[in-house]
């Protein structure tokens, strides 16, 4: 069923919950940060991933990138030795006026790039990174912070291009986010006329 549990306890944190592959967009997600919760709602979605999570712990950003190394690592063991999967996904979602196009390589060899078609040659990187989520503390940073952990230890490579920026933050990531969930679902979705590992190499790490 490529399920898998997530579970993370540290001196610092305590993240528990599940995350299905081949589920239906349902989510019950509290990581005490609002504006995350938000974010991976939409992920989860519009990639048709069921997934629980809680979290709490003492600093945000112990909580945050903890929250991504645990979803990370359930997310990879839910694919387990990705046989059938198409491997690859790209997706452009549009909120507003913003427009963020991310592509997926289930790769074992974890990269997170990105950058815009504006001046802000950095991504999220640049000089969006402390523009704040609303009237919340939650930052560009933060997300970035997140995604990283997540990308790692899923073995991700993740490529994301930020084709038009004329909003906010929050529109930004919002994009962001349902791009990267539909590119996943498109991703690891079983192509019936793969036999085996999607690579020349017969195994993805």
């Amino acid at each position: 069923m490529r399920k898998a549990e997530i579970k993370r306890r540290t001196n610092e944190v305590d993240i528990r919950g599940s995350i299905n592959i081949n589920g239906t967009g349902k989510t019950d997600i509290n990581t005490g940060f609002a504006p995350l919760d938000h974010l991976l709602t939409l992920f989860s979605f519009h990639g048709l991933f069921d997934l629980k999570l809680k979290a709490k712990g003492d600093l945000e950003h112990h909580i945050i990138e903890d929250t991504g190394i645990a979803a990370g690592k359930a997310f990879k063991e839910a694919l387990g030795s990705k046989e059938g999967i198409n491997r690859y996904g790209c997706f452009t979602a549009v909120m507003d006026k913003v427009a963020v196009k991310v592509a997926v390589d289930v790769s074992g060899r974890p990269s997170f790039y990105g950058r815009t078609d504006d001046t802000n040659a950095g991504g999220l990187k640049g000089s969006y990174s402390t523009m704040k989520f609303d009237d919340t503390n939650f930052t560009a940073d933060h997300a970035v912070e997140f995604l990283e952990a997540f990308t790692q230890h899923a073995g991700l490579s993740i490529v994301y291009i930020i084709e038009s920026s004329q909003g906010d933050l929050h529109h930004l990531l919002e994009a962001f986010f349902k791009a990267l969930g539909k590119a996943l679902d498109q991703a690891t979705l079983i192509d019936p006329r793969r036999k085996g590992i999607p690579s020349t190499k017969g195994i993805i790490d």
